[in-house]
């Protein structure tokens, strides 16, 4: 009869501890799972493109670096140190900041930063005297924030599309070129050959000189040439404005599997498109940034 007893409150003790344990093994399975959750939220919000295309997100201004007598960098952070911007390669953004009277001021940028560049963005940005944004952005702190919105635009890549690609710039109508041309130079499999010509007023002028000349030596397949309405003593490349036998000699034939794109001032892009069509180039073949 003992025994039976003795049994019964072994039983029974077990059975206590067992209730007493399974509310600690539940909590501890619980905040496993909740942690689970939470770090699946966190990778996925790294992971995801940061732009949205119908809503203004702010980002903080982290650097500001002088580039040339009249050109900034300005470097902005994402949320996420492993986050993209998720930009594809030819189409801009839109910035928005609040002038000096409280207005709203908005301008469409390209970055300059290759667009698998993680934790940050870079823009290239010319400030002019009279230029609303570019002296608003000038006159920005380590800090302050911006507000974005995109991607936007009509120009898609796709690899080996085009047999060669002409690009016809103006200052800081090099952005979009730069950016494209980030993306097909890495790619090993991608075979485009591309041909430059960059119009500038002076040596100063030129952006981005030192990473296309270093572009040109790198890939046989990348060829710059400089032009500029007032160049140095000792200047070898083009003087003046691009012209059409400077297209002539430094761009591939017309042809339908070649494209040219082109970008900067209203004035410049005019006169490329009168030269282009004159040179046998179709308007199916040539886009304007």
């Amino acid at each position: 009869m003992s025994s039976g007893v003795g049994f019964e409150s072994m039983v029974d003790s077990v059975f206590l501890d067992v209730i007493r344990v399974v509310p600690q093994l539940l909590l501890v399975v619980l905040v496993v799972i909740v942690a689970v959750l939470i770090g699946k939220d966190i990778l996925n919000g790294m992971r995801r493109p940061f732009l949205k295309p119908d809503q203004w997100q702010a980002l903080p201004l982290t650097e500001v670096k002088k580039t040339t007598h009249n050109t900034r960098l300005f470097r902005f952070a994402l949320p996420h140190v492993d986050q993209q911007l998720g930009l594809p390669a030819g189409q801009h953004i839109t910035l928005k900041v609040t002038g000096p009277h409280g207005d709203e001021i908005l301008r469409p940028y390209t970055p300059v930063s290759d667009i698998s560049q993680r934790g940050t963005v870079d823009f290239l940005i010319k400030v002019y005297p009279e230029g609303r944004m570019s002296q608003a952005l000038d006159a920005l702190a380590v800090g302050d924030k911006v507000l974005f919105k995109g991607p936007k635009g009509r120009f898609v890549y796709k690899p080996d599309t085009w047999n060669a690609i002409g690009m016809l710039a103006g200052g800081t109508g090099i952005t979009p070129m730069y950016q494209l041309l980030q993306k097909i130079l890495k790619d090993p499999n991608d075979t485009t050959e591309i041909s430059l010509i960059f119009g500038n007023v002076t040596e100063d002028d030129i952006l981005l000189q030192k990473e296309l000349e270093e572009m040109a030596s790198k890939h046989k397949r990348f060829k710059v040439f400089h032009v500029l309405n007032n160049p140095p003593a000792q200047w070898t490349g083009g003087v003046g404005f691009i012209s059409e036998s400077m297209i002539r000699e430094h761009f591939p034939a017309p042809a339908a599997d070649v494209l040219i794109l082109r970008c900067g001032p209203l004035p410049m892009m005019k006169a490329m498109e009168t030269h282009l069509d004159r040179l046998g180039y179709t308007r199916e073949v040539q886009f304007q940034f």
